[in-house]
This record gives structure tokens, sequence and C-alpha cells, in this order.
């Protein structure tokens, strides 16, 4: 194999989007093995040449997220004392997103201990999908492309020929991409006014703000893990007289108990995508996985042929 060939490989977090990625690009993923011994700790084995080649390591860091998080840094730390040339770090989903700031006294800033972790250990450049705030790009001091769920999702919403919709926020902070979904699909948008008191992953729908009586609404936001957000923003919307409601998220890490709450609830279908692959539970038929590996593909093409990757989502 050339030196310059890009050399795809796949982490415990993310095999199934991996050989999809691969697909996409017409290349073998690369030979690689990690081991998880009894007492929890993990080995990380290369099991081909890298040397002087331009690596892409893909890994979601969620079930189990510390665990797939310290196998990322020893995947970076291995390929780097491998001799490679580059490495990227692909993270579908990237599972400290959440703790972006400094909002209480006494707490770890998580999102940028991460940032620095996968710096440190040696990665060149990040590719990640909805990052939960976007400025969690400037904890890092390497390039960071970060790539959105949105035309997948699109795609697969307009296939299902929705008549009166309107794409939903459901809450301010989400607002401005409910506005770029319904700016795809010319539609209008509405805001779920949420509050949240503690971390017990439990928020409370105070009010719609927007028309949504005699429409059909779609929820949209970057991840659920509960569900109970999207639920009661589902039950708000029916209430204030909308007819069916369906939900896209980019990323459905669904913990146990979400898909059984999900199916009592009012919402019609939940579309995710695959950034997320060892789910906790089986899916019933409300859930449908739409695959996002095309978008990662491209993006991984492109930076290896230094190309924009903005181009793909104007």
């Amino acid at each position: 194999m050339k030196p310059d060939e890009m050399a795809v490989f796949a982490g415990s977090g993310s095999k199934k989007l991996t050989e999809k990625i691969c697909n996409y690009l017409k290349i073998k993923s690369g030979q690689n093995e990690a081991i998880h011994f009894s007492e929890g700790n993990t080995f990380v084995r290369i099991l081909e040449n890298v040397r002087g080649r331009k690596v892409y390591i893909v890994q979601s860091t969620v079930f189990p997220a510390n665990d797939n998080f310290m196998e990322l840094l020893f995947w970076i730390d291995a390929f780097k004392r491998a001799s490679a040339d580059k490495v990227t770090a692909v993270i579908p989903y990237f599972s400290y997103a959440k703790g972006d700031k400094k909002d209480e006294p006494r707490v770890s800033i998580r999102a940028r201990v991460c940032a620095d972790s996968i710096e440190a250990a040696g990665a060149d450049r990040v590719v990640t999908m909805d990052l939960h705030a976007p400025q969690i790009q400037g904890f890092f001091r390497v390039p960071v492309d970060n790539l959105y769920a949105l035309p997948a999702l699109c795609d697969r919403i307009k296939m299902e020929k929705i008549e009166d919709g309107i794409f939903v926020s459901p809450d301010t902070g989400y607002a401005h991409m409910a506005r770029q979904y319904a700016s795809c699909l010319g539609l209008s948008v509405a805001i779920a006014d949420k509050e949240r008191v503690a971390h017990d992953e439990k928020a409370e729908v105070l009010e719609i703000i927007g028309d949504v009586a005699g429409k059909t609404a779609i929820l949209v936001d970057d991840f659920t893990i509960s569900g109970r957000t999207l639920i009661e923003a589902a039950e708000k919307l029916i209430e204030k007289g909308a007819v069916a409601v369906y939900a896209a998220v980019a990323h459905g890490v669904l913990a146990e108990g979400t898909i059984a709450r999900l199916a009592k609830s009012p919402i019609k279908k939940i579309f995710i995508t695959d950034t997320v692959e060892n789910q906790p539970e089986e899916f019933n038929e409300k859930i449908e996985v739409v695959s996002v590996a095309h978008l990662f593909g491209e993006a991984i093409k492109r930076i290896h042929n230094r190309e924009s990757i903005s181009a793909m989502f104007s």
C-alpha cells in the first residue's frame, strides 16, 4: 500500500459505522484489535504497517463512555508511536460535550479536559458531528471539523411527505439549528420553553412558542438520553393542537428504559443516526436509524485531498 493512501481504523465503539465509511470510500478498513481485560484495563494493537501514512481512527465515546474514551487515547498514541504521518480522531459522538462550561462552583469543565487529553495523546485533527456546544471547537489547538447530521435527517424526513409540517426546537438553545432544518425543507419553526433545575436528566417543558395547531410537528435535537424532554415536548404539542409528532435526533444515546418510555409517548416515529451503535437495548418499531457514514466518508476524503469541508453543507 502506498504511503499517501488513507488508512481508516475502527475503535470498539464504531465498528459498524467504520465499515460503512470504508464502503463509501471503496477501501478496506485497517487491521487492528482491542482487548479488554477482566480487571478493566484495555490493550490496543495495530496489525499492519502505518509508517508515514495518514490515519483516521473512528471511535464514538459512549456505551461505555469512559472505556471508549480511554481506548481512543490509546489508539492515537499507538498510531503516533508507529510513525503514522498524521492521526485524525473521528469521534462521531463526543460524549462529554455537555461539560462545556463552569456554570456552578467547584465543577470540572469536562469537555476541555477531554480536548486536552486528545491533543496530549497526539491527535493532529478531530472530526466530530453535531457538538452539543460549538464553542468546544475552541478548546482544541488542532483543527476541528464539526459535521452536521442535518442533510441525512432532512432527506429521510422528506420521504415522509409531511403536509403542514413545523420544526420544533425542544429548547431555546437549539432554536438556531431548528431554523436550519426548517430552511432545508421550507417549513416554519416553533420553540419549546424548557427549564432544567438539576443534573438528573429531567427537564420541564413550560410552554410552546409558536402556532402548532393542525400541524405535524417535527422535534429536532442534537441528542437524547432519557427521552423525557422529547416526550414532554410531544405531549405539550398535542395539547396545543398538533395532529402528529415526529422526532429527529443526531445522536440517539438511548439509556436503559428510554426505548420503553418512547414507545408509550405520542411520538409517531423518531429518527436517529448511527453515530451511537453500542446501544444497551434493542430498538422498537418507533425508532429508525439513518446512516451518516457517507457524511463522514466524504469528510475524510476531502481532508485527505485537502478540499473544503464546509462545501458539504453549503
